[in-house]
C-alpha cells in the first residue's frame, strides 16, 4: 500500500491544510531530518503528542543561518513549542573525540553536514522565546535530558549550567519523554497554565530562588552543591554526581535542588519503568516507518538505511558503564515489549516492498537483556547500585536468557525472514558461568549457540573495553580473564559447528585510570591472542557520565580521590599508538618507550625480532565511532599473562 503525504506528520502549512487543521496544539523542532520509525526519537514524541488528540506539525532542521523563517512560517501553537537537538547530542554528531569536525552527518539526506547547529536545542529554544516570548517552549531529547545539570561540556572545555538557564526554556522532560508527555497534556487540556505545571515526575524547571518550593508528600528532596560552588571548586562538583547518578536510577529517588544564581533548578523524580502494555503501545503507533518524502531527491539517511530492517525489543541497561549515557537517559530498569508486539512490528517489517528477507538487528542497547528484572520486587525498590552486574552480578537479578532465544526463533519462524542478526553489542559477561554464577550454564550455551550459528555474519562483536584490572573496574566492567573465559567457550561452539566466525572485540582508548603501560599491556595481550586492530574508539567525555565527571575534576565522584586522566592531545595519541604496534612508524617509538620504562617484556611480545606481523593492512589511527577490527591468525592461549601484567 502507498503512503499518502498527510501519513506523516505536516512539515509545512500546505500540508497542515492537507489534514483540513486550522490551529496547531504543538510545534516540534528537530535536528534531525525526519525519519517516521520507532527508532527516531522526534517521530516517537511527535507521534505520542498525536495520539493524545493532538495536532502536531514537525519543523525537521529548520534553518538558523537566515531570517529565521522556519520558526515563525506555522504561527503559534495552542498549548507549546517543542525542541530537540536530534538522536544524538549535536556536539558528539557534529564532532569526533578529538574535536574534528566531522564529515557526516548520519542523521541528515545524503550524510550532509552542516544542517544542525552545534547545541541545537539551546539554539532552537532561544529563538523561540525572542521570535514567541508568551509560548512556552519544552525541551526533551539526550541533549536536553543529559545536560539537565551542571555539567562539563568538553567541546567548549567549560562547566556550564543546566541547559534550562541557557536555553531559556520553560520546561525540560529528561528520559524516555510517553510518562511525563501524558500527563503534561492532560492537565493543559484541562486548563492547568504551563507555568504551573512543576511537579510532574520526570521533569525539570527553574523557579526563583526566593519561591516557595511546592511539598509534595510522597517526595523526599536532596540539595547538590550549587553551580557557582562547582565553578570555584572541582572536588565540589564531582561531589554532586554521586547523587545525581543514584537518583536517575532508584525506584524512589528525591527531588533535587540545585541553586543557579538566582533561580533554583528542581528536577523532580522519574517515572516507574514503563510496563509492557505502555511500551507496546508506543512501538505500536502509526508510524509510515520512512523517511518524510522531501527527502526522496536528496539522497539516503545513512541512520535510517541502518535500522530500517531492525527491531528494537527493549530499552534501558542495568550495565551502568562508567563511560556510558544509557542508563542516565534510559535508565537502568529494563523495559521489554512482549513477543506478540515485537512479532507483529516483524510482520510489518517482512511486508514492505523492499525488504529482502533479511532483519539487520533485534536488539537494544544490550542485545541480552530482554525481559530481564529483579526476582524479588522489594530489593530493587530499596537499591542505590547504578550497575547490576558490576562488580559482581546481583544475586536478585534474573539472567534468564530463555525468553530471547525463544523470541529469535519466534522471528525466524516467521514466512519472510530468511535471517534474522543481532547487530546490537552483546554482554559476553554475562554468558560465562565462572561470572554469571546464578545462571544455567547449558542455558547459556543454548543462547550462545543460538546467536553465533543462526543470527551472525562471519563476526560476533563484543567489547571487552581493555584488558587492565584497574581501569575495567572504574569502567564498571568485569575483569578481562571474563573475556579469555568467553573466547573459550566462541572457539569450542566455532570448531564443533564448523563457522569459522571471527570474534570481533571492541576497546577504549584514553579512559580515565589508563596509562601508557596499560595500552602496552593492551596491544601485546590482544596480539598474543590473535587480533589485529585497525581502528578504536576514542574516550570522548559527554555529559551525565562518572568518566567524565573524572576527566574534568581529576577527582572520582564516589571516593573523591583523585584519579588520573589522559587529557594532553600527545597522551591521547600515545594511548592510540599502541594498538597500532604493527606499523613501521609506531616501532620506534614503542620501542623507546617501553624501554623507558622498564617493560622490556611486553617489548619482546609487540617486536620479537623475527615478527611474523609486520605487513597489514590496517588503517591509519584514528578516533572513530565505527571501529573495525579483524583477526589475523587463529588463536592461542597463554598463560605468562598472569604475571606478566604490571601489579598496582
Amino acid at each position: 500500500m502507498m503512503n499518502k503525504l498527510s501519513d506523516w506528520l505536516p512539515t509545512t502549512n500546505k500540508e497542515v491544510k492537507l489534514r483540513k487543521w486550522e490551529e496547531l496544539d504543538v510545534i516540534l523542532f528537530s535536528g534531525d531530518a525526519y525519519v517516521d520509525h520507532p527508532s527516531f526519537g522526534p517521530a516517537v514524541i511527535g507521534r505520542i503528542l498525536e495520539s493524545y488528540g493532538l495536532r502536531v506539525a514537525i519543523i525537521p532542521q529548520p534553518s538558523v543561518n537566515d531570517d529565521l523563517q522556519d520558526f515563525t512560517k506555522m504561527g503559534k501553537p495552542r498549548l507549546f513549542f517543542a525542541a530537540t537537538g536530534g538522536c544524538m547530542d549535536p556536539m558528539v554528531s557534529n564532532y569526533t573525540a578529538s574535536k574534528r569536525r566531522r564529515d557526516k552527518d548520519a542523521y541528515t539526506p545524503n550524510g550532509d553536514k552542516g544542517f544542525r547547529p552545534d547545541y541545537a536545542t539551546s539554539v532552537y529554544s532561544k529563538i523561540l522565546k525572542e521570535k514567541f516570548p508568551d509560548v512556552p517552549v519544552l525541551i526533551g531529547g539526550i541533549e536536553a535530558s543529559l545536560r539537565r545539570v551542571t555539567h562539563y561540556d568538553y567541546w567548549s572545555d567549560k562547566l556550564l549550567p543546566s541547559i534550562l538557564e541557557t536555553s531559556k526554556a520553560d520546561m525540560l522532560v529528561y528520559g524516555m519523554g510517553e510518562q511525563p508527555l501524558r500527563e503534561i497534556v492532560e492537565l493543559l487540556q484541562k486548563g492547568v497554565p504551563f507555568s504551573s505545571l512543576t511537579n510532574i515526575k520526570q521533569t525539570a524547571v527553574l523557579i526563583d530562588k526566593n519561591e516557595k518550593i511546592p511539598v509534595i508528600n510522597e517526595w523526599d528532596d536532596v540539595t547538590i552543591n550549587s553551580h557557582e560552588a562547582c565553578l570555584k571548586d572541582k572536588k565540589t562538583f564531582a561531589s554532586n554526581f554521586k547523587v545525581i547518578e543514584q537518583e536517575s536510577n532508584k525506584l524512589k529517588a528525591r527531588r533535587i535542588l540545585q541553586d543557579i544564581g538566582d533561580n533554583k533548578l528542581v528536577i523532580n523524580p522519574p517515572f516507574p519503568t514503563m510496563t509492557e502494555d505502555e511500551i507496546d503501545a508506543s512501538f505500536e503507533l502509526p508510524y509510515t516507518r520512512m523517511p518524510h518524502p522531501k527527502y526522496n531527491k536528496r539522497g539516503p539517511i545513512p541512520a535510517y538505511e541502518m535500522i530500517k530492517f531492525s527491531i528494537n525489543i527493549h530499552r534501558g541497561c542495568f550495565g551502568g558503564c562508567s563511560f556510558c549515557t544509557i542508563s542516565a537517559h534510559q535508565g537502568k530498569f529494563i523495559a521489554s515489549r512482549s513477543q506478540e508486539s515485537i512479532l507483529k512490528e516483524v510482520d510489518t517489517v517482512a511486508n514492505m516492498p523492499d525488504f529482502k528477507g533479511y532483519l539487520s538487528d533485534i536488539g537494544g542497547p544490550s542485545a541480552n537483556m530482554y525481559k530481564m528484572k529483579g526476582k524479588v520486587q522489594a530489593i530493587c525498590d530499596k537499591c542505590v547500585a547504578p550497575s547490576c552486574i558490576n562488580p559482581v552480578i546481583c544475586s536478585n537479578l534474573d539472567t534468564s536468557h530463555k525468553p530471547l532465544t525463544k523470541l529469535y526463533q519466534a522471528v525466524d519462524n516467521h514466512p519472510k525472514i530468511k535471517k534474522s542478526f543481532i547487530g546490537s553489542g552483546i554482554r559476553h559477561d554475562m554468558l560465562v558461568p565462572e561470572f554469571n554464577k546464578n545462571a544455567d550454564p547449558k542455558e547459556l550455551d543454548d543462547y550462545t549457540k543460538e546467536v553465533m550459528t543462526k543470527h551472525v555474519s562471519g563476526r560476533l562483536k563484543v567489547a571487552p573495553e581493555h584488558t587492565s584490572d584497574p581501569v575495567l573496574k572504574l569502567m564498571r566492567k568485569p575483569s578481562f580473564k571474563y573475556f579469555h573465559k568467553f573466547k573459550e567457550r566462541f572457539d569450542k561452539i566455532n570448531i564443533k559447528e564448523k563457522l569459522n566466525l571471527q570474534l570481533i572485540p571492541y576497546f577504549i582508548s584514553s579512559h580515565p585510570a589508563s596509562e601508557v603501560e596499560d595500552m602496552a599491556n593492551l596491544a601485546a595481550e590482544t596480539k598474543d591472542m590473535g587480533f589485529q586492530l585497525e581502528q578504536v574508539q576514542g574516550f570522548t567525555p559527554t555529559p551525565m557520565t562518572v568518566a567524565t565527571v573524572i576527566y574534568y575534576s581529576g577527582y572520582h565522584p564516589y571516593t573523591l580521590k583523585p584519579t588520573k586522566t589522559p587529557k594532553t592531545k600527545k597522551e591521547r595519541e600515545d594511548q592510540h599508538r599502541f594498538f597500532f604496534w604493527y606499523k613501521k612508524e609506531n616501532k620506534d617509538w614503542i620501542r623507546n618507550t617501553l624501554n623507558k620504562v622498564g617493560r622490556q617484556d611486553l617489548l619482546k611480545v609487540l617486536l620479537p625480532e623475527n615478527n611474523s606481523w609486520r605487513k597489514s593492512k590496517g588503517k591509519p589511527a584514528r578516533d572513530t565511532f565505527d571501529e573495525t577490527i579483524t583477526e589475523k591468525k587463529p588463536p592461542r592461549r597463554s598463560n605468562k599473562y598472569k604475571n606478566r601484567r604490571k601489579k598496582r
